[in-house]
């Protein structure tokens, strides 16, 4: 079954927790704290595999999750890092993400890897936390959730030469004449219902894959028939072959077909009009595709193009036809890549130290910001040492002028993950805007 379209959730694994943990040795008293960090948790890791041409198998399992970090244990143990989730995909897919559409990378190469969701960092053991003045720490970090986001994956095929042409116009003939591919074939329109590769051998070190597509109608370029899904596979070719029913078997007047071809190619991609093309008049065969070869040909002269007559049935005129597309496959340039992440452009992004305040629909107060919601996520609130270890960091942060400011009083109730507090008593009292210090004493 081919498939060339998914959606995927990905989601790097938990670091692992830090540990509260004190030297217990004879003869070592008050040995101190000696809690060990979490590890890291494993990332998803996309890996392009030659063997695959298909996105199949990512439509039936849909959610890939990395393997969280170990816990830190005592006498400075670390834990270890999670192992990576690795998922394949074929040659030719392009990742995006699906909430902002932003091109991530375009897997072209094989053994290619990307990482599109990171593992969190392990929280730090109470060893981290010991200070002259603080010599006996209760804290250490729960581990930092690893991202997790949505992907919309696209496949393209990667193939030297695309065939196109109206249904029943002989391109899978023409396929299985020149390849080893076995599409099927019937004497009626869209036989072909998915793309088909085959890879043509002309001799020693010389070879080239060609890609059937199924077959354009009129308004492709805006999803009449099966065009719209599958005129991306072409977008990768370096030559293209205007397979045309030069007999017109089904009706259909051969130049005619030529011509919305082409608006159907610049509709969807103008740039598919400068890629080096050749037409091949089919069906040689019969005498009423004798009698319209000049004319087919004065058509695609106007064009700048070629004609080669041949008989996809009989292997008429195709050797010649490989000989034309193997010298421009020569001088065609390499498909560009899309534009993706890993040719870095350089945006502006939030301040982490940000603090933002708001007020829920219960009337609560709430602080938000990129190292606010990090430092929620790593704390230990059964941990009362921890928690007020957090409040001091808010403090630090500039979280009760971030309230003030946006509207609240002494009196309201400020919610900060499972905790709850009342601003301006002595507990909830967060203090002014400090330096944000990341590792200050309560």
């Amino acid at each position: 079954m081919f498939v060339d379209e998914a959606e995927i959730f990905v989601q790097g694994g938990d670091g692992g927790n830090g540990a509260v943990s004190f030297r217990r040795e004879k003869y070592v008293p008050r040995g101190g704290p000696d809690g060990g960090d979490g590890g890291r948790g494993g990332d998803v890791v996309l890996v392009v595999d030659p063997a695959l041409n298909t996105l199949a198998d990512l439509r039936y399992r849909r959610h890939y999750r990395a393997e969280r970090g170990g816990n830190g244990e005592g006498s400075n143990r670390h834990g270890r890092r999670g192992r990576d989730c690795e998922v394949r995909v074929p040659p030719g897919t392009i990742v995006r993400d699906r909430d902002t559409g932003e091109v991530l990378a375009d897997l072209a190469e094989a053994g290619q890897r990307l990482v599109v969701a990171r593992g969190g960092r392990g929280g730090r053991g109470n060893a981290r936390f010991a200070t002259p003045r603080r010599q006996a720490p209760r804290i250490a970090e729960k581990g930092e959730p690893g991202e997790a986001r949505w992907l919309r994956l696209e496949l393209r095929l990667l193939a030297d030469v695309g065939l196109v042409g109206w249904p029943n116009a002989g391109k899978s003939s023409l396929l299985a004449r020149v390849s080893a591919a076995r599409p099927k074939i019937a004497a009626y329109p869209f036989t072909t219902l998915a793309p088909n590769l085959g890879v043509v051998e002309r001799g020693p070190g010389r070879s080239f894959v060609i890609a059937d597509i199924p077959g354009l109608i009129e308004g492709a370029h805006a999803g009449a028939g099966l065009g719209l899904e599958f005129l991306r596979h072409i977008q990768r070719t370096r030559v293209l072959i205007y397979v045309l029913d030069a007999a017109g078997t089904e009706g259909r007047n051969p130049v005619e077909d030529l011509a919305t071809l082409r608006q159907e190619l610049a509709a969807f991609e103008p740039s598919l009009l400068e890629r080096p093309a050749v037409v091949a008049a089919n069906k040689m065969d019969l005498p009423a595709a004798r009698e319209r070869l000049e004319v087919i040909e004065r058509a695609a002269g106007e064009t700048g193009m070629a004609v080669v007559p041949i008989s996809a049935a009989t292997g008429e005129g195709v050797d010649e036809l490989l000989d034309r597309v193997e010298a421009m496959l020569a001088r065609a340039p390499r498909p560009q890549v899309v534009p993706a992440a890993e040719r870095r452009v350089y945006r502006a992004r939030p301040d982490p130290r940000k603090v933002e305040a708001r007020r829920r629909d219960d009337g609560t107060w709430t602080v938000e910001g990129p190292l606010v919601n990090r430092w929620i996520a790593m704390t230990d609130f059964d941990n009362e040492e921890a928690v007020r270890w957090l409040l001091h960091r808010l403090e630090r942060l500039g979280a009760e002028q971030a309230l003030r400011e946006a509207g609240a009083r002494d009196g309201d109730t400020v919610v900060i993950g499972p905790l709850e507090f009342v601003l301006g008593d002595e507990e909830g009292n967060t203090g002014d805007r400090g330096n944000g210090g990341e590792d200050e004493e309560p």
